[in-house]
C-alpha cells in the first residue's frame, strides 16, 4: 500500500511538473532601431507577435522595444541577440561590416527581383551555405526590402555621369561599393543617421527604399527621387537578419517552441519582405506630397549601369573563393534560387 501511495505521489509530481512546463508563459523582448510608427513594428513584427499569442493561447507574447530602447547602436543588435540583451533582434547584416558577407550576394547590383521571391531565395541559400555563420543564434528569418531609390538634392541622378563627385549614403559595404563603381563618393551609415547627414550637408543624397524615407525625414530634405525601370531587377536591396538568442529558444517548452517554429523560416522571411516592399507605395506618395520630383531611369541607361557594376559580382566570388568556398557556385545558386521563386 505504501509503495502504491509513493508511486502515486511520484506520478502526480511528474504530471504536475509537465503541466507547469506546458502552461509556462513567456514574453520575448524584441528589439529594433526604427520608430514604433514604422511598418517594421505596425505591419511586420506587431502582427507576427499577435499571431504567436493567438496560436499559443496567449502563452507566448512579445514586448517590442523600438528605436534602440534597450540601448546600444543598430550595429550591435545582432550581438544583443547572441548575448541575451534582447531575445529577438532585427538588423541589416551589413551594419556589422563584412561579418555576414556570404549573405550579401543578394545585395549585389541588379540581383533582387522582388522582396518576396528574393527573401525566399535568401532563406534557401542560408540553409545551403550559411548555417555555420549563424551558429551562435537561432535564426528566425532572412529577408530583403523593396527596390532601393536614389534620393538627392543637387540634381536627379539619371546617368552614371551624374554620380561623379556626389557624396552618397549607402547602407552596407556591398552597396557603398556599388556607389563607388558608379562614380560617387560613398558614405556608409545606418538609415537613422541619414536625415541629419542630409540636413548638415555631410551627404548630397542617399539610397534607401521609399518605405523608410518619411520616417527619417528624407522626403522633407531632398528635391529629387530617382527610380529604376521595373523591367530590370532592382539596383540594390539590403539583407535583414532576424536573430533569436539561442539559449532563450532552447529554454522554451515544447508547445511554445512548436508555435515559434511554425512562424519562422521561409514563409516568415517572405512575409517580412513583401510587407516591407508593399509599404514603398505609402512612402512614395508621402515624398510626392512633400514636393519631391520623381523620375525613372530608362532600361537602356540601366544597361550601362549594369556594365559598370558587373565586376562587383566577380569581386564577391573572389572573396568567397579566397575564404575557401566555391564562390562561383554560390553566386549561381543565389541567381537560380531568385529565378525559381520569382517564377512561382
Amino acid at each position: 500500500m505504501r509503495k502504491l501511495f509513493a508511486k502515486t505521489l511520484v506520478a502526480a509530481s511528474v504530471a504536475g511538473t509537465a503541466f507547469a512546463v506546458q502552461a509556462q508563459e513567456v514574453t520575448l523582448k524584441v528589439h529594433h532601431f526604427l520608430s514604433p510608427t514604422t511598418i517594421i513594428q505596425t505591419g511586420m513584427f506587431g502582427p507576427w507577435c499577435e499571431k504567436l499569442a493567438k496560436e499559443s493561447a496567449n502563452k507566448l507574447k512579445c514586448q517590442i522595444y523600438p528605436a534602440m530602447q534597450l540601448g546600444g547602436t543598430p550595429a550591435q543588435l545582432y550581438d544583443q541577440a547572441k548575448d541575451g540583451v534582447a531575445d529577438i533582434t532585427w538588423v541589416p547584416g551589413g551594419y556589422s561590416g563584412n561579418r555576414f558577407e556570404m549573405m550579401s550576394v543578394f545585395e549585389l547590383p541588379f540581383m533582387m527581383t522582388n522582396a518576396d521571391a528574393t527573401s525566399r531565395a535568401a532563406w534557401d541559400y542560408y540553409n545551403l551555405y550559411a548555417k555555420d555563420m549563424f551558429k551562435d543564434v537561432h535564426l528566425l528569418a532572412i529577408h530583403v526590402h523593396g527596390p532601393g531609390t536614389i534620393f538627392s538634392n543637387k540634381k536627379p541622378l539619371m546617368t552614371q555621369a551624374d554620380f561623379k563627385g556626389m557624396k552618397m549614403r549607402g547602407p552596407t559595404p556591398t552597396v557603398t561599393a556599388l556607389l563607388a563603381k558608379m562614380g560617387a563618393t560613398p558614405v556608409g551609415m545606418p538609415v537613422t543617421g541619414v536625415g541629419e547627414a542630409l540636413s548638415k550637408g555631410v551627404v548630397d543624397g542617399a539610397v534607401i527604399p521609399y518605405q523608410v524615407a518619411p520616417s527619417v525625414k528624407v522626403c522633407e530634405l531632398v528635391k529629387y527621387a530617382v527610380e529604376t525601370d521595373p523591367k530590370f531587377n532592382a539596383l540594390y536591396t539590403t539583407v535583414f537578419i532576424v536573430a533569436m538568442n539561442k539559449a532563450k529558444y532552447e529554454s522554451l517548452p515544447p508547445d511554445l517552441k512548436k508555435v515559434l517554429d511554425a512562424n519562422s523560416g521561409q514563409d516568415f522571411s517572405a512575409f517580412l519582405g513583401r510587407t516591407q516592399e508593399a509599404d514603398d507605395a505609402v512612402g512614395r506618395a508621402k515624398c510626392k506630397e512633400s514636393g519631391v520630383a520623381i523620375s525613372m531611369v530608362s532600361a537602356s541607361e540601366l544597361a550601362n549601369w549594369k556594365k559598370a557594376t558587373d565586376e562587383q559580382d566577380d569581386e564577391w566570388v573572389a572573396k568567397m573563393t579566397k575564404a575557401g568556398r566555391d564562390g562561383k557556385k554560390m553566386l549561381q545558386s543565389a541567381i537560380d534560387l531568385s529565378k525559381k521563386h520569382t517564377k512561382k
